[in-house]
Parts: structure tokens; sequence; C-alpha cells
């Protein structure tokens, strides 16, 4: 078995460029450092380091052993981290990175149900970019994801997708706007002002295929990448603008808007990605359970074509 004390040193060793400095770093004699690394090098038989002229190089082995020396002591940083928060807060910390497309509303129902376990939770959440989210996920600096996509093979993140759920889009409008439409749905999109989510998002991808298909160019007058500004905006009035069916009500409730109409045919996906296979931790469980039994109920369908007042 290797010994954790004597790879401590290898890895000194080679991150500040010599015995010497890593001496000085750790406050005791080169002579140690090098006893230490020689029986390291010993029990795994092959060398770490060759000497060139006055320095010392990595050999492949070295290359090796220290790639994945980086991976154990940042495990032990983080265990450092999740034991002092612990005992600070007196629960588990939940350190979850959420998607910034996927609307803030959803996100606090789905996550709501961690701070309801009986062992106490101290949640910590992150919106960025999906690229960022996995990346940190990918380091164990995030126990989940929460996105409206699954996480990319290419990546070659070890993590898992969960689906919580799917969705139709609705599209809303302020009373004052969907009063001066004209036509049923979805005929009443063609050359009405429009604002959509930003290009590369899936609700993007579901809309702009669904458009395209039925031959509707409405006027967007403008793109965002916010989700949450996107509907500030179209309660004023701007324009019309998409949302996951599943949120609808509580848009409606919240903006002041109505539905215009809804589209079910290709539907945005949601998920839970964590490094679990087999979902066994308590907070990961219970946003998805939430999602499964409430936010995302079985069956759940959508009117597709209902007239709003105003409209003909």
């Amino acid at each position: 078995m290797i010994n954790y004390k004597q790879l401590y040193y290898f890895w000194n060793v080679a991150k500040s460029g010599g015995v010497i400095h890593a001496a000085k770093r750790l406050n005791i004699t080169p002579q140690t450092i090098s006893h230490q690394i020689g029986e390291l090098e010993t029990s795994l038989g092959t060398l770490l380091f060759r000497r060139v002229g006055k320095r010392m190089e990595l050999t492949q082995a070295g290359e090796i052993a220290l790639s994945r020396a980086d991976e154990i002591f940042q495990i032990g940083n983080e265990i450092e981290l999740l034991v002092k928060d612990q005992a600070v807060s007196g629960g588990f910390v939940f350190r979850v990175g959420v998607v910034d497309t996927v609307p803030k509303a959803m996100a606090y129902q789905l996550l709501s149900a961690t701070l309801n376990l009986p062992e106490p939770i101290r949640l910590i959440c992150h919106n960025d970019k999906p690229d960022r989210l996995f990346g940190e996920l990918a380091i164990h600096r995030l126990d989940l994801v929460i996105a409206d996509q699954s996480l990319p093979r290419e990546l070659g993140v070890k993590a898992y997708n969960h689906e919580l759920g799917q969705s139709g889009v609705t599209f809303c409008a302020s009373p004052s706007l969907a009063a001066r439409l004209t036509g049923s749905f979805p005929d009443c999109l063609q050359n009405a002002p429009m604002l959509m989510p930003s290009e590369g998002t899936s609700l993007r991808a579901v809309i702009s295929h669904w458009l395209s298909k039925n031959q509707l160019r409405p006027d967007i007058v403008a793109e965002f990448a916010d989700t949450g500004l996107l509907k500030a905006f179209g309660h004023t009035g701007l324009g019309i603008f998409p949302v996951p069916s599943v949120m609808a009500d509580e848009v409606m409730k919240q903006y002041g808007v109505v539905t215009i109409g809804n589209y079910e045919g290709e539907m945005i996906k949601f998920f839970a990605i964590s490094h679990e296979r087999r979902l066994k931790h308590p907070a990961v469980l219970a946003v998805r359970n939430l999602a499964r039994t409430n936010l995302f109920q079985s069956g759940l369908k959508f009117s597709s074509t209902k007239k709003q007042p105003g409209f003909s």
C-alpha cells in the first residue's frame, strides 16, 4: 500500500521545483525529503525524477504519479472543508449549481425540498453557464447540477444524468399586447413582437425548430441570456415570450401576464446531474422526488390552442 506521507513529499518537490524549495516549505531537511522519495520510488519499482544538470525533472512515471497526486490532495482539501463546514453549521453542506437558463422559480421549488430533511443541510447555490458548472462538478466542488440539458459525453466528466421531467412551451404576453393580436394561435405569432432566449439554450432550440416547421416569422425584438430578465421585459408588453409550460401558472401569477398558446411537440427536458449512478444522497433524492411527484406530475398535459380575450 502506498505511503501517503512519501507521496506528499514527492508532490511538494514536483510542485515547488526541487528538494531545497520543498524542504523550506515543509520546514524539514532536504535529506529527509530525498530519503522519503527514494523509499517511494523503491516501493513503486520505478524512478519518479531524473537529474538533468542541476535540475530535477519528472520521468514519465513521475508525470502520471503527479496527476494522480493532484487529485488525491485536492480531494483531501475538500474533505477538510466539508468536515469544517459541518462542524460550523451543525449539518452537511450541499453545493448545487443551477444552469442560468433554468427558471429561478423552478430551481427554488426543487431545492426547497432539501431544507426540510431530518438532518440539517446548509445549501450553497451557484448560478452559471453549463460548461463552468460541469467543470466544477468534475472536480467535486459541486454535489449536483440542475440543468435543462444532459451532460455532454465529450466533456469526459464522470457523472450521471437523472431526468427530473419534461415540459412543453407556453407563450405569454401582457394583457395589453394580447388584446392587440389578431387571429388564433399560432397564426397570431406571425410578425408579432417576440422576446427570445439566447442562442444555444434548449428553450431557444425547441422554439426555433417549431417556428421554422410552421413557417412562422415573429419580429424578434430582443434576446436574453437571463430568463428572469426576459420575463421582466415581457411583463411590460414589449413582446410575446416563451416559458416552460410547467412554470406557466407561476409566471402568470408573478408577472400578471396571460397565455397566448402552448406547444407540446418537442419537449424541454430537465436533469439532476450528480456523481451517483444510483441516487443515495438524501438531498439529491429529495430534489428528484419533489420533481416527479409535484412539479413534473406524471401525465400532466397543457392546452395547445386555448384562445385568450382579445383574440378572434
